[in-house]
């Protein structure tokens, strides 16, 4: 049995630590402060969830970060990363909805292009939030092309797969 003044000392330690860890958190500070904000307040970006899916693509609308990793963007925005090698592996490794113009709001939405395929975020409103919108992450809506909007972008000439669930990857 532990005597009183071995728990101080443990307590102590315990305490010591802590108040470290607090000290440090905003010389810390970075992408991670997202994803523990996330975990703190539900129904926010990339907490897991389609409208959390959606709000991390909105938050990070303009930027170029992702180009040439739609997948990861994708996953991302769910909280994760590293699940699938590409967006190809994604949609043949999830429950597919082929041809399906009528995703659910932050459904993965694909579309056939290139080794690797592109990837998307439904917004449920026949848009989608993806990397490679004028070359970032941008939201084109049903009236500015809907999910045919690759067809016309010069030199992609990308068909339109269909949808996936919108939930955190995994296999």
């Amino acid at each position: 049995m532990s005597t009183l003044k071995e728990k101080f000392v443990k307590v102590a330690a315990v305490l010591a630590f802590a108040t470290a860890a607090v000290a440090t958190a905003p010389a810390m500070a970075s992408a991670h402060t997202t994803i523990a904000a996330s975990v703190i307040a539900p129904n926010s970006a990339a907490d897991g969830t389609p409208s959390g899916a959606v709000q991390w693509y909105q938050n990070h609308i303009g930027s170029t970060g992702w180009e040439g990793y739609c997948e990861m963007a994708a996953e991302n925005s769910y909280g994760t990363t590293g699940v699938w090698a590409s967006a190809n592996a994604h949609w043949f490794g999830a429950p597919e909805h082929p041809g399906d113009y009528s995703p659910p709001l932050g459904a993965f939405v694909y579309w056939n292009v290139g080794s690797y395929g592109h990837v998307g975020i439904s917004d449920g409103a026949g848009g989608f939030y993806a990397s490679s919108v004028n070359g970032a992450i941008g939201h084109i809506t049903k009236s500015g092309g809907g999910y045919d909007y690759w067809r016309n972008v010069a030199g992609w000439n990308a068909t339109y797969r269909g949808w996936t669930p919108g939930a955190v990857p995994h296999q």
